[in-house]
């Protein structure tokens, strides 16, 4: 899950504890195991989604440690993919959702985690661990780092008046019938760029399974996108701001980006009301992750990292920033009231039973995701 300022790859202004921009050593060999009684150089390159972490815990960990951070971004979990799977990518940590997390332990991207090296492992929730084995079994290969859900953000006030008072605002119908849609194209429309999860979401509100295996299935995923297309500003992984700013009205976006959106558009004091539901249909539950490549070339500066991260009072500041829930249940207690009382941020049992999560998909199936997509949005 989360987003970014351009595509691919960037050298993000968030470095910290140097004096410029540098791009990871990309052709640096792997350096020995986190075990290994070799010396690292202080530094530590980190891939991430832009606006996911809070800048403070980066710079707190350089003064404690000495250790200089080179935070870069990426726009979408298929850029991530594509730089670890090329190798040699130079970077020391790095933040994929537990599909593409599976996905890529199975081709050996990922180093194990030395839990030895992790005395704040019993932070994390069990429950969030023992979600994330379905993808990692045995929690080796990565932390969970923060957690979602997939849903509607809209501004209260443009929808209302164009759908009426009486329109259930949660449910996927909003996205999904081209009436609906019809009438909210003039004030802005988003949609994500992340074919998984909103193929996903299509299939769910058809009926079918969200982990179809069934092409027939993603068939009619492919029709239903279709039709309500021609209604679409944009597929955009980065919408808080877009929302904020009143640039569009109404997104298919991420739990945390539509809650900062809320904050941005409060503290701009613009009269923009924004709100998130989780589809009544129910929706899809994405957990992102920490993990080092097997090609780190500092992975016990990462090891140290990922632990300072798993603080309690650490977590609880990221979440507090970025208004996601933790991975981490000890940190429960240094979060926000208004976070944790937030039903679309920590949805209560009965919301909860309404979520699904997708496992990594056949390699079949994601090609015929990656098709339906791009055609879908292209028209070809």
């Amino acid at each position: 899950m989360k987003n970014n300022l351009l595509p691919g790859l960037l050298c993000s202004a968030l470095v910290f504890g140097l004096g410029a921009c540098q791009k990871p050593a990309g052709d640096q060999q792997a350096v020995a195991p986190v075990a290994s009684k070799a010396v690292e150089e202080k530094v530590l390159y980190i891939f991430n989604w832009s606006d996911y972490i809070d800048p403070e815990v980066v710079t707190d960990f350089t003064k404690e440690t000495g250790i200089k951070v080179v935070y870069d971004t990426f726009d979408s979990s298929e850029t991530l993919e594509s730089h670890l799977l090329a190798g040699n990518s130079g970077y020391d940590i790095v933040v994929p959702g537990a599909p593409f997390l599976g996905r890529q332990i199975k081709v050996g991207v990922f180093r194990p985690l030395d839990k030895s090296q992790l005395k704040n492992w019993g932070n994390l929730d069990t429950e969030t661990l023992k979600l994330l084995a379905t993808y990692d079994p045995g929690n080796q290969y990565a932390i969970p780092y923060m957690w979602g859900t997939t849903g509607i953000g809209y501004d209260v006030d443009k929808v209302q008046a164009r759908l009426g008072k009486n329109v259930a605002l949660d449910s996927y119908e909003i996205l999904f019938k081209p009436e609906n849609l019809a009438k909210l194209k003039d004030c802005g429309i988003s949609f994500l760029d992340a074919p998984g999860e909103v193929m996903a979401a299509a299939l769910n509100y058809l009926g079918k399974s969200p982990a179809s295996l069934v092409e027939a299935d993603y068939e009619a995923a492919e029709k239903l996108l279709t039709g309500v297309r021609p209604y679409v500003t944009n597929f955009n992984n980065m919408q808080a701001n877009e929302l904020a700013t009143g640039d569009v009205c109404v997104a298919l976006g991420w739990s945390g980006d539509i809650a900062q959106a809320a904050a941005r558009a409060t503290e701009a004091k613009n009269g923009i009301h924004l709100q998130y539901a989780i589809p009544r249909e129910g929706t899809e539950v994405w957990i992102d992750t920490l993990a080092i490549p097997t090609d780190a070339p500092h992975p016990g500066n990462a090891t140290r990292f990922i632990d300072y991260i798993m603080r309690p009072e650490v977590a609880a500041k990221i979440t507090n920033f970025v208004a996601y829930p933790s991975g981490n249940a000890a940190a429960l207690k240094w979060v926000l009231p208004e976070i944790t009382s937030n039903p679309a941020i920590y949805p209560g049992p009965a919301l909860r039973a309404r979520l699904y999560t997708v496992p990594v998909m056949p390699d079949n199936i994601d090609r015929i995701i990656t098709r339906s997509w791009t055609r879908m949005k292209t028209g070809h």
